[in-house]
């Protein structure tokens, strides 16, 4: 990808959207001193190249009850499993990302929880996965940051 496909104005586009996807394109408009017709267009143009995929939305899980965040290390008994067990983990709501990576672990996973226990039956499901040798699970004391822009601007000025 290079600078033909995208140039400042994109780039400002994306990240005002970063900071908040439901911003108008109006306000952007307004904010860039150029036409909502023009934001929609390269908004279409980033969107038809898959650069934008959908818009998400931000929950406050601690206030929805869920403050408990834990990562686990999943091991198989042998990698040819990695599917099933993956099946499996998308079928468990409190498991919300899923990774396959290479190193120490075959899987590794985000869970959210209410609590402690509430965590360790997740776990002990997980541990009953047919293929799931066993899980190693670090639980996270605070996110500390979680930055969308720093990457998003270093990738902008390698372009």
């Amino acid at each position: 990808m290079g600078k033909r496909i995208l140039d400042e104005i994109d780039h400002q586009i994306l990240d005002i959207l970063i900071e908040n996807t439901r911003t108008p394109f109006t306000d952007i408009a307004k904010k860039l001193h150029i036409s909502a017709g023009t934001v929609h267009v390269r908004y279409k143009k980033m969107e038809d190249l898959a650069l934008i995929k959908g818009s998400s939305l931000i929950l406050d899980y601690e206030k929805l009850g869920y403050p408990f965040v834990a990562y686990i290390g999943v091991f198989l008994n042998k990698t040819n499993q990695i599917n099933a067990v993956i099946e499996q983990l998308v079928e468990m709501p409190n498991i919300t990302n899923v990774h396959l990576c290479t190193g120490k672990f075959n899987l590794y996973c985000k869970l959210r929880a209410k609590n402690t226990a509430h965590a360790k039956t997740i776990i002990f499901k997980i541990d009953d996965i047919q293929g799931v040798d066993r899980t190693e699970t670090m639980i996270s004391l605070e996110e500390s940051f979680n930055d969308k822009n720093r990457l998003m601007h270093q990738i902008f000025n390698e372009l």
